[in-house]
């Protein structure tokens, strides 16, 4: 049993993380700015109120967890500091609280991924990046400040997201890249992210996973 605190809980993919963690057992803490919009309620959940642009708001909350997951993420094609800020400030918080384990969610399509198809390489460079290229461009000098830290990290790069169904069945690279890279499912994500809170193998890692 883990101690886990979690942020971005409300998203797609952060749910079905703090729903996954609570199966298995865990004890989860979400920091979100509006409480009353989640809806699951569970004995070893709590819910706290606070913004990660405001490092005070969460910094007890991060005392005493075994690890902190961020699935910050925002819908706007806008200029935005969510990922390098707000995980710069979960960061702070957890170094002042010797709190040491992160996994952190980013996305494929920060790079060209150089073993997919052509197709893909194609669309990731010249649509997604465009569409997309605050948040990518934030998310990778969110990558940048982690990997410099001392923290035992995790990121995770995870190609097109899907709202489909479990299977258990997907491929994973640990500082490497996948073959042909096509899409996972938000529930497969988060199986993967509750599976390896404190797998030692994926610390100070960049992973990538697919079908």
């Amino acid at each position: 049993m883990k101690k886990v605190l979690v942020f971005g809980a409300s998203g797609g993919t952060g749910k079905l993380v703090v729903q996954q963690a609570l199966e298995a057992g865990h004890h989860v803490t979400i920091v979100l700015r509006n409480p009353d919009a989640f809806t699951l309620q569970h004995p070893h959940l709590e819910i706290i109120k606070g913004n990660v642009f405001q490092q005070h708001s969460f910094e007890k909350a991060i005392k005493g967890k075994d690890v902190v997951i961020s699935c910050l993420g925002i819908q706007k094609r806008e200029p935005t500091t969510v990922y390098s800020e707000g995980v710069g400030n979960i960061m702070k918080a957890m170094q002042q609280e010797n709190v040491n384990r992160i996994i952190c969610l980013s996305a494929g399509a920060v790079i060209v991924p150089p073993n997919s198809s052509f197709t893909m390489k194609f669309i990731t460079k010249n649509i997604l990046q465009r569409l997309f290229r605050y948040s990518y461009a934030d998310m990778l000098l969110m990558e940048k400040i982690i990997s410099a830290s001392n923290l035992n990290w995790t990121i995770i790069r995870p190609p097109w997201l899907r709202n489909s169904k479990y299977t258990g069945k997907y491929r994973t690279s640990i500082n490497g890249h996948l073959n042909r890279p096509s899409k996972i499912s938000r529930a497969d994500l988060a199986h993967y992210i509750v599976n390896h809170l404190a797998d030692e193998d994926t610390f100070k890692s960049t992973i990538e996973l697919s079908y």
